[in-house]
């Protein structure tokens, strides 16, 4: 069965990873998850990410998890925000500050795939993929 919204399962994982406590999970890849696990490296949401070739020559993204010095993990939300049915637009003088400038947005703008802090100091709007605090 073709799935619909592979970044939502991307997200999804990673939250199942968190409350099980894993050290990492591993997701299928694509561009778009390999530009998500990015940002959430640059923002310190996740320790590390890299990429790896089973047998059949599938790539996928293992990314390591964070916790913090308690052993809570570092991401309290993952949400998605723009999903298949219904896309969310922002122009870059719109994007929103999640938990007061807590958290980040995820955005896919012209720049590439960005936190909503690089989409403001680029100047550019996009789509909202995901909220991360």
């Amino acid at each position: 069965m073709a799935m619909t919204d592979p970044i939502a399962d991307f997200l999804t994982r990673i939250r199942n990873g968190l409350a099980a406590q894993k050290r990492w999970i591993d997701v299928p890849s694509s561009k778009m998850k390999k530009r998500i696990a990015f940002v959430l490296k640059e923002e310190n949401y996740i320790d590390d990410f890299f990429f790896i070739t089973d047998d059949n020559n599938k790539e996928s993204i293992r990314v390591f998890l964070k916790y913090d010095y308690q052993g809570k993990p570092v991401i309290g939300s993952l949400q998605r925000v723009s999903r298949p049915g219904l896309r969310v637009y922002v122009n870059s003088g719109d994007i929103p500050r999640v938990l007061d400038g807590l958290g980040i947005s995820i955005l896919s703008t012209s720049k590439g795939v960005i936190s909503n802090k690089t989409a403001q100091k680029l100047n550019v709007g996009g789509e909202i993929l995901c909220e991360v605090y």
